[in-house]
């Protein structure tokens, strides 16, 4: 019989433990464990879709075990093709340090530093020569490698497969011999590169390392699962307004998963709300308030979650444009200065670029008329206010 914390770690947020009776025995005999976590630092941030298998970790953190966190700075330089189709530029050492520096910011946001070993690939992969490298490649064949699903699509459609792509299972194979994994975490569709580095672990004599599967998290379209790239993402870093606004964005078949995955209200409560939602004694931005309220609290603070529900129901729900959320843009310096400069002055958008991108794509207003065009600043009269996107506000200095 399993204890009821151990059946809650096992099962709730879990979409397959291999092998489940393994890892349980692993458990129950008190060891710490060394729970396996790798990320390639190809992005700066990390979104609510890594949150759903850092959850996990911390769990198990609460347990006594700890987590090796491997800088994949060799593997960021290939790219894991894990659901894309083509082939992934390479980036420069440089670019994969300052993502990671970022990155492990948000990471212990969620994981607790203080348990926590960090280890770079660079620890071993930098002397590894080429007869280590062939001595790796040689433990498996080409036909085990196109079983895995993308290359598999991929290679049946003609379209390009590199070499170095085939490299990557291999090399995230051997951090688990290199840390001496017991248990290694991922998405799902991290199955077959974690099944690799088990499958090694006994060919050079390490026991097995357990696989712990999380559900892909499916981002704020409803469709795809959560990636910056697709830009349907909530980032951990994001302004609690707009990480509470963009929860209350998500399709309401979504909200179940959400709470299920990124929140701690018990299981009960979860059930109670799904048969709520079925039969429609609930309204369900009732509910998706309360995740959005959960999540804030989160990665903010209770006072936060509390601000930013205040401003949703004020500016969404009553249509007001609040004024502690009004970025004033002063005067510009030069007469001939642009409303996209102004805004990426204000801290309203990232770059010149992105501010004329959402343009063309008609995502920004002036006092309530969409504007394509990078009009001069100077020319926008005076107390008017400007949306950018969905959740961004500022206001055209009256001085």
């Amino acid at each position: 019989m399993i204890n009821p914390d151990l059946k809650w770690l096992l099962k709730r947020g879990v979409a397959e433990t291999i092998v489940e009776s393994e890892l349980l025995k692993l458990l129950k005999s008190g060891k710490p464990l060394r729970l396996k976590q790798g990320f390639d630092p190809s992005c700066p941030d990390i979104h609510l879709g890594h949150v759903v298998g850092l959850r996990k970790l911390r769990q198990f953190q609460q347990l006594g075990h700890r987590v090796i966190l491997i800088v994949g700075d060799w593997t960021a330089q290939i790219g894991d093709p894990s659901g894309v189709s083509t082939t992934r530029a390479m980036l420069s050492a440089e670019e994969v340090q300052a993502n990671a520096k970022t990155y492990m910011e948000q990471f212990f946001k969620v994981v607790d530093k203080e348990k926590t070993e960090v280890r770079w690939q660079s620890e071993w992969f930098s002397d590894f020569a080429l007869d280590d490298v062939i001595r790796l490649t040689s433990k498996f064949t080409v036909a085990q490698f196109l079983a895995r699903e993308d290359f598999a699509k991929r290679y049946s459609s003609g379209r390009p497969i590199a070499i170095t792509e085939l490299l990557y299972p291999l090399l995230q194979a051997y951090d688990s011999v290199a840390i001496e994994a017991d248990v290694e975490f991922g998405g799902t569709d991290q199955k077959f590169n974690c099944l690799v580095g088990r499958e090694l672990q006994q060919m050079v004599g390490q026991p097995p390392q357990q696989v712990f599967l999380v559900p892909l998290l499916v981002g704020t379209d409803g469709n795809q699962k959560m990636s910056k790239s697709l830009g349907n993402y909530i980032g951990v870093d994001e302004l609690p307004s707009e990480v509470y606004g963009k929860i209350m964005s998500i399709p309401d078949s979504l909200i179940i998963d959400y709470l299920e995955l990124v929140t701690d209200i018990p299981d009960e409560e979860i059930a109670e709300f799904k048969t709520q939602i079925a039969n429609q004694s609930v309204n369900p931005m009732t509910v998706k308030k309360r995740l959005a309220y959960e999540i804030v609290a989160q990665f903010h603070s209770v006072q936060a979650a509390g601000e930013a529900e205040e401003h949703f129901a004020r500016v969404f729900q009553k249509g007001e444009v609040p004024d502690e959320a009004v970025v004033m843009i002063n005067a510009p310096t030069k007469v001939d200065s642009t409303l996209s400069a102004e805004l990426t002055n204000a801290g309203l958008t990232k770059s010149r670029s992105e501010a004329r991108r959402l343009l063309t794509q008609g995502a920004i207003e002036i006092d309530g008329e969409t504007v394509t065009e990078d009009l001069v600043i100077a020319l926008i009269k005076k107390g008017s206010i400007i949306k950018v996107g969905k959740r961004r506000f500022a206001k055209i200095a009256d001085n």
